[in-house]
């Protein structure tokens, strides 16, 4: 084991002094750790770029791709080889309606200065009118506050009035039950609610003769004593 340990050690080594003999590579002596073992391994194809006989699409013909057709790629052709493209260079400057669509991007992306200020005022003024419709809304409800408060109060006291009435109905209607029954009624059975549904009923045709009663006398209007005779 130890044998075969050592060959590879062995193996290791070699291979390191050999590819630190390689042409590839390169020591560098202004290096500030010492020297810097730098492999030259990179080998960038060249351009392809035809200057003697360049490519010129030809836009009459049904071959040339539209893209190629185009003012856009009139640019890149120019861009590439200049004045052997042999485009116009006048033809490179955008169209009036292209130059209005770019102006119109520059005044909307970078505006000038007086238009910035402008901006920024109505911006102030519209926060100001926004700060002060709800600073008078907030005067407005805190004028509010003690009828609201009132109402809660009233609304509140009345809720608990009305639970206070249903509890003492409903302890009322279940001692009528218990009464009726001879035993405790539970408020779920048919019985209690047939119960209930019975009083409703003789309740309000109570009411109802009340009101009939109220009413003829209104109609019947007051009685007037008889005069006394001398």
């Amino acid at each position: 084991m130890a044998a075969s340990m050592l060959c590879r050690r062995t193996a290791a080594l070699c291979r390191t002094l050999n590819a630190i003999s390689s042409p590839k590579a390169v020591f560098s002596a202004n290096s500030r750790c010492g020297f810097l073992l730098q492999t030259a391994s990179y080998n960038p194809k060249p351009l392809k770029l035809n200057l003697r006989d360049p490519y010129i699409p030809d836009k009459d013909s049904e071959k040339t791709p539209e893209w190629q057709k185009t003012a856009r790629y009139d640019r890149k052709l120019f861009g590439r080889y200049g004045s052997a493209s042999g485009i116009d260079t006048a033809s490179l400057w955008p169209t009036p309606e292209e130059l209005d669509k770019i102006t119109a991007e520059e005044n909307e992306w970078h505006p000038p200065l007086e238009v910035m200020l402008k901006n920024v005022k109505a911006k102030e003024k519209q926060e100001t009118a926004r700060r002060l419709a709800r600073e008078k809304l907030i005067a407005a409800n805190m004028a509010k506050m003690p009828k609201m408060i009132a109402d809660w109060r009233k609304g509140k006291h009345e809720t608990k009035q009305k639970l206070k009435e249903e509890k003492a109905r409903r302890e009322k209607l279940l001692a009528e039950a218990r009464e009726r029954f001879g035993v405790t009624v539970d408020p779920r059975s048919h019985r209690f609610l047939e119960m209930v549904a019975e009083i409703e009923k003789e309740e309000k045709k109570k009411r109802k003769l009340l009101k009939r009663r109220l009413r003829e006398e209104q109609v019947a209007g007051p009685v007037t004593p008889p005069a006394a005779s001398s």
